[in-house]
């Protein structure tokens, strides 16, 4: 599984890139986490607002920072 976090390096965005790599850590799947701050990248995916949150290609979290226990709920 291919996690993104999309940012800029905001404090939202590194806050959701923390709980993004705890919700991995407790759920004990396996997960690549990688963040993406360069503004043409944040694009393809059509993200008007960040921070967003991306799995295996599909935004699943947009203009929010997403809690550990709902990152654990939509990992698949």
């Amino acid at each position: 599984m291919k996690i993104e976090v999309l940012g800029t390096g905001c404090a939202k965005c590194k806050t959701l890139y923390e709980n993004v790599r705890k919700a991995v850590e407790e759920s004990g799947k396996n997960a690549e986490i990688v963040k993406i701050e360069d503004i043409p990248s944040i694009m393809k995916y059509g993200v008007m607002s960040t921070p967003a949150l991306v799995v295996d290609g599909q935004v699943k979290f947009s203009g929010k920072v997403a809690s550990v226990a709902e990152i654990i709920g939509i990992l698949p």
